[in-house]
Protein backbone atom coordinates (compact mmCIF):
# COMPACT_ATOMS: atom_id res chain seq x y z
CA UNK A 1 0.00 0.00 0.00
CA UNK A 2 1.56 3.31 -0.85
CA UNK A 3 1.28 6.62 2.16
CA UNK A 4 -0.17 9.10 -1.13
CA UNK A 5 -3.60 9.39 -2.41
CA UNK A 6 -4.15 9.13 -6.36
CA UNK A 7 -2.81 12.69 -6.76
CA UNK A 8 0.80 12.14 -5.48
CA UNK A 9 0.37 13.45 -2.03
CA UNK A 10 2.04 12.51 0.80
CA UNK A 11 0.23 14.27 3.24
CA UNK A 12 -3.78 14.70 3.99
CA UNK A 13 -5.19 17.96 3.72
CA UNK A 14 -6.66 18.17 7.08
CA UNK A 15 -2.64 17.09 8.45
CA UNK A 16 -2.18 20.73 7.12
CA UNK A 17 -4.38 22.56 8.59
CA UNK A 18 -3.76 20.94 11.61
CA UNK A 19 -6.80 19.06 12.10
CA UNK A 20 -8.66 22.63 11.94
CA UNK A 21 -11.92 22.33 9.39
CA UNK A 22 -13.64 25.90 9.19
CA UNK A 23 -11.42 29.52 8.01
CA UNK A 24 -10.44 31.47 11.73
CA UNK A 25 -11.89 34.52 9.31
CA UNK A 26 -14.31 35.31 6.88
CA UNK A 27 -11.64 37.44 4.90
CA UNK A 28 -11.53 35.47 1.83
CA UNK A 29 -14.05 34.20 -1.21
CA UNK A 30 -13.04 32.39 -4.18
CA UNK A 31 -12.13 36.01 -5.71
CA UNK A 32 -10.63 37.28 -3.18
CA UNK A 33 -7.09 38.10 -4.42
CA UNK A 34 -4.02 37.47 -2.49
CA UNK A 35 -0.46 39.16 -2.34
CA UNK A 36 2.40 38.28 -0.39
CA UNK A 37 3.88 40.69 1.52
CA UNK A 38 7.21 41.80 0.25
CA UNK A 39 9.43 42.09 2.41
CA UNK A 40 8.34 38.88 4.27
CA UNK A 41 7.99 39.99 8.00
CA UNK A 42 10.99 38.71 10.37
CA UNK A 43 9.27 36.10 12.92
CA UNK A 44 10.85 33.25 15.11
CA UNK A 45 8.76 30.83 13.49
CA UNK A 46 9.53 28.97 9.91
CA UNK A 47 6.80 28.62 7.75
CA UNK A 48 5.46 25.32 6.59
CA UNK A 49 6.31 24.48 3.38
CA UNK A 50 2.63 24.87 1.97
CA UNK A 51 3.17 28.25 3.30
CA UNK A 52 6.47 28.90 1.48
CA UNK A 53 4.46 27.45 -1.99
CA UNK A 54 1.83 30.20 -1.20
CA UNK A 55 4.13 32.90 -0.77
CA UNK A 56 5.84 32.11 -4.34
CA UNK A 57 2.60 31.97 -6.05
CA UNK A 58 1.59 34.88 -3.99
CA UNK A 59 4.53 36.99 -5.26
CA UNK A 60 2.37 38.88 -8.07
CA UNK A 61 -1.89 39.14 -7.16
CA UNK A 62 -3.71 35.72 -7.39
CA UNK A 63 -7.29 35.09 -6.59
CA UNK A 64 -8.10 32.47 -4.03
CA UNK A 65 -9.84 29.83 -6.57
CA UNK A 66 -6.47 29.68 -8.77
CA UNK A 67 -4.12 29.66 -5.91
CA UNK A 68 -6.12 26.41 -4.05
CA UNK A 69 -5.91 25.03 -8.08
CA UNK A 70 -2.16 25.41 -8.35
CA UNK A 71 -1.66 23.97 -5.06
CA UNK A 72 -3.95 21.43 -5.83
CA UNK A 73 -5.68 21.34 -2.55
CA UNK A 74 -9.22 22.10 -1.27
CA UNK A 75 -10.40 25.68 -1.47
CA UNK A 76 -11.31 25.21 2.31
CA UNK A 77 -7.95 23.91 2.99
CA UNK A 78 -6.31 26.92 1.26
CA UNK A 79 -8.51 29.13 3.09
CA UNK A 80 -7.33 28.10 6.44
CA UNK A 81 -4.01 28.15 5.43
CA UNK A 82 -4.54 31.56 3.92
CA UNK A 83 -6.09 32.77 7.53
CA UNK A 84 -2.91 32.06 9.34
CA UNK A 85 -0.70 33.60 6.76
CA UNK A 86 -2.73 36.76 6.79
CA UNK A 87 -2.65 36.75 10.65
CA UNK A 88 0.84 36.40 10.68
CA UNK A 89 1.53 39.90 8.68
CA UNK A 90 2.61 37.53 5.56
CA UNK A 91 -0.15 38.29 2.84
CA UNK A 92 -2.83 40.60 2.17
CA UNK A 93 -5.77 39.93 1.13
CA UNK A 94 -8.06 42.52 -1.18
CA UNK A 95 -11.87 41.81 -1.56
CA UNK A 96 -13.52 42.19 -5.01
CA UNK A 97 -14.81 45.08 -5.52
CA UNK A 98 -18.77 44.98 -5.17
CA UNK A 99 -20.93 45.23 -7.76
CA UNK A 100 -23.72 47.87 -8.17
CA UNK A 101 -26.73 47.12 -9.70
CA UNK A 102 -27.83 49.76 -12.18
CA UNK A 103 -31.00 50.19 -14.35
CA UNK A 104 -30.04 48.74 -17.77
CA UNK A 105 -29.74 51.38 -20.85
CA UNK A 106 -32.50 49.99 -22.86
CA UNK A 107 -31.60 51.96 -25.60
CA UNK A 108 -28.50 50.49 -25.33
CA UNK A 109 -29.65 47.31 -25.49
CA UNK A 110 -31.90 47.55 -28.18
CA UNK A 111 -29.16 48.99 -30.17
CA UNK A 112 -27.50 45.54 -29.55
CA UNK A 113 -30.35 43.30 -30.33
CA UNK A 114 -30.76 45.27 -33.42
CA UNK A 115 -27.24 44.33 -34.55
CA UNK A 116 -26.91 40.79 -33.39
CA UNK A 117 -29.91 40.89 -35.76
CA UNK A 118 -28.33 41.61 -38.67
CA UNK A 119 -25.70 39.31 -38.30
Amino acid sequence: MGGGDPAGRLVRPFTLTGGRTRPSRADFTLITTVTAVDPQPVTGTRPQPEDTRILRMCAEPVAVAELAARLDLPVSVVVILLCDLLEAGRITARPPHPVTRTTPDLDLLQKVRDGLGRL
